[in-house]
């Protein structure tokens, strides 16, 4: 078993992991820039380390920097958590170059899952449905026009290089085609540093389903189940829940498969998410996330596995203590994302310092934080301060608990989505399953509607 790990991260996931460390009896060194300094990871983990000025470039994003703090505190691994570092080949690279275990799949695995084209093409070659798009990237906007007529309007171009919503842009018809080429590309090269782009066929609102794998060194590969991610704003996650509860199990069987023979093909290792679109009664592969998600603990609470335990136990080099009949799925699980942001300003974000804190409790409910009392949120970095999980027997019993315990979540100093949270789940479509990534487009302005008629405060007669 490793013995002491770097996390390269802040907030919410470095305590996170730090919790997993504890109890696999591992020691922990955390990081920090010079505005971190009184983060709560600093203070839980067993040592802290400055590693840079306020900006991500210069502190979680500096690679000669982590790794240097890694090899002077004799750590034998670094755990990326989400964001940052954790998807960049060349920072799991160095970790190899130094003899450091990077906590997920080796670089050339990164790298190929990372370049989205050659990812498409893997797992098309091995039998995994994908959306219909070009073969490769877009060399100019004529091959673009040939492509677009041969699948169909609408398109979506991707950065290949993509992720996090970024380097896409939609386009309805050959008018719009150069502008969303020219935009995806300029975005592309300025969030990731790789221009290249590639169509696919926009299949207009379908079904966002994802599968959580596990796989050790040894060629044992596992998936944990499906989450329902279609809570959406602007391609941002808001809310998530496991499993979805209109995915019949036959299609589930199916695509559990499919996630596991897409794993399999790309030489996986550690934890990863396979992401498909459903549109009707047909699923395609969209692309791997090659780390931890943000939304893992709704698989874990149904699942009863400890996903970050299992990532440790694997970088350890030892075997899955698990097959895939022993996976069983039990109740339904949800999370929300609560962001510091002001949600009749467009969702900007609102760093301010917190006044005053309450974090729901309770059967059932579980919090994935870093706030406290007092601290201030940086403007640096995302603008998620917590995650608030609930676990039922029913779906409807995981609903239920969460609107109690959103309505216990009490932050002051801040502007928060909370109340937009709290409407959702009283939406009807949302109550009945049926949902889509539409959603937000198609309610968001009514839940505002909905809360400014309520007077700013919440009950179940919304």
């Amino acid at each position: 078993m490793l013995k002491r790990i770097l996390i390269a991260n802040r907030g919410e996931i470095a305590v996170r992991i730090i919790r997993a460390c504890r109890e696999l009896s591992v020691e922990t060194i955390a990081v920090y820039t010079e505005s971190d300094r009184e983060e709560l990871h600093t203070m839980l983990a067993d040592r802290a380390v400055c590693i840079g000025r306020d900006r991500p470039e210069s502190g979680y994003l500096n690679m000669e920097n982590i790794i240097e703090a890694a090899k002077l505190t004799g750590c034998d691994a670094i755990h990326p958590g989400f964001g940052f570092l954790s998807e960049n080949p060349r920072f799991a690279e160095m970790c190899e170059e130094n003899d450091i275990v990077f906590i997920g799949p080796n670089s050339s695995v990164i790298s190929l899952l990372g370049d989205k084209i050659r990812a498409r093409q893997i797992v098309s070659q091995a039998g995994v449905s994908i959306v219909p798009g070009s073969d490769g990237p877009l060399p100019g906007i004529e091959e673009a026009k040939q492509c677009a007529r041969k699948i169909g309007y609408p398109v979506m171009i991707k950065a290949s290089a993509g992720g996090g919503g970024r380097g896409m842009r939609r386009a309805e018809s050959e008018e719009e085609l150069e502008n969303a080429m020219m935009e995806a590309k300029t975005e592309a090269e300025v969030s990731f540093g790789d221009g290249t782009i590639y169509m696919e066929k926009l299949i207009t609102d379908p079904k966002h389903i994802e599968f959580q794998i596990l796989a050790d060194s040894f060629g044992n590969i596992i998936h944990l189940g499906d989450r329902n991610c279609c809570v959406q704003r602007r391609n941002q996650k808001m809310l998530e829940e496991a499993p979805d509860f209109r995915l019949s199990d036959e299609m589930r069987t199916k695509m559990g498969r499919d996630a596991v023979l897409a794993a399999k093909t790309a030489g996986y290792e550690n934890a990863g998410t396979v992401e498909f679109i459903v549109d009707g009664s047909d699923y395609y592969f969209i692309e791997m996330n090659t780390r931890l998600q943000v939304e893992h603990p709704v698989t874990e609470m149904i699942t009863g596995t400890d996903i970050v335990k299992q990532q440790i136990r694997i970088a350890s080099g030892l075997r899955l203590n698990m097959a895939q009949q022993d996976i069983v799925i039990r109740g339904h699980s949800i999370e929300c994302r609560v962001c510091a942001e002001d949600i009749y300003n467009d969702y900007a974000p609102d760093p301010s310092e917190i006044n005053f804190l309450h974090l729901p409790s309770g059967l059932g409910v579980r919090v994935e934080s870093a706030l406290y009392s007092g601290m201030r949120i940086s403007p640096f970095y995302d603008s998620m301060i917590l995650k608030v999980i609930t676990y039922g027997d029913t779906r409807l019993e995981a609903v239920r608990r969460m609107r109690r315990a959103l309505g216990e979540t009490i932050i002051r100093g801040c502007k928060t989505n909370l109340p937009v949270l709290q409407l959702i789940l009283y939406n009807r479509e949302f109550l009945r399953g049926d949902y889509n990534t539409g959603f937000m487009e198609k309610h968001g302005d009514h839940l505002l509607e909905l809360y400014d008629a309520a007077g700013g405060r919440l009950n179940e007669s919304v």
